[in-house]
């Protein structure tokens, strides 16, 4: 397999940065026409985010597990989670669906802003 380059410290940060600016723009209380093609992309069944969480911490438990000089119940534990955490956030993935069923309702004109 290829090897593809290293994602940067601050390639990652851009990454949760723009996470972050969505969940911002949420509380700013957009129409829902808005937010669906956020909400597709981010939950889309093969490339979004619950399936690429999933996917990076499944392998990070798997290295961590093969590159492991020292096996402890600690470190047991932590691949255990990791895995654990790698099912959950790819079960996620499943609201894709939700989403594309919510595309058929029509919504409410958006009002204005509510205090948090």
């Amino acid at each position: 397999m290829p090897h593809s380059s290293v994602p940067s410290s601050d390639q990652i940060a851009q990454a949760t940065a723009t996470l972050a600016r969505v969940k911002d723009h949420l509380h700013t209380d957009p129409p829902a026409s808005e937010i669906l093609p956020l909400l597709a992309g981010l939950l889309d069944e093969d490339t979004g985010v619950p399936i690429l969480l999933g996917d990076v911490l499944r392998n990070a438990a798997r290295l961590i597990d093969q590159q492991t000089t020292t096996e402890t119940d600690e470190i047991h534990l932590i691949i255990t989670g990791l895995r654990e955490a790698a099912q959950e956030a790819t079960d996620w993935h499943v609201l894709h669906w939700d989403v594309q069923r919510l595309r058929g309702y029509a919504f409410e004109p958006a009002g204005p802003p509510t205090a948090s």
